[in-house]
């Protein structure tokens, strides 16, 4: 279904339909924009990946039982 859809010629007709509804000026703090959005994106990733598996043993330490006399036999 996208095969070819990011073919050379078609991504300089894209840049150029770019070119001219933002201008030459706003083209490259759009570029920057995006580019800190992907960033932005990927970081919160790494941590969300990370956090998930800190806050789970963190749980099993917590549910663990503290006093060992009340403990059944």
């Amino acid at each position: 279904m996208f095969e070819g859809l990011f073919q050379p010629m078609h991504l300089l007709v894209i840049f150029f339909i770019a070119l001219l509804v933002f201008g030459p000026k706003k083209l490259p703090e759009l570029g920057k924009g995006i580019g800190e959005g992907i960033r932005a994106l990927k970081d919160s990733m790494k941590e969300g990946s990370s956090e998930p598996a800190a806050s789970a043993t963190a749980e099993v330490k917590s549910s663990a039982p503290t006093d060992l006399s009340n403990r059944p036999s």
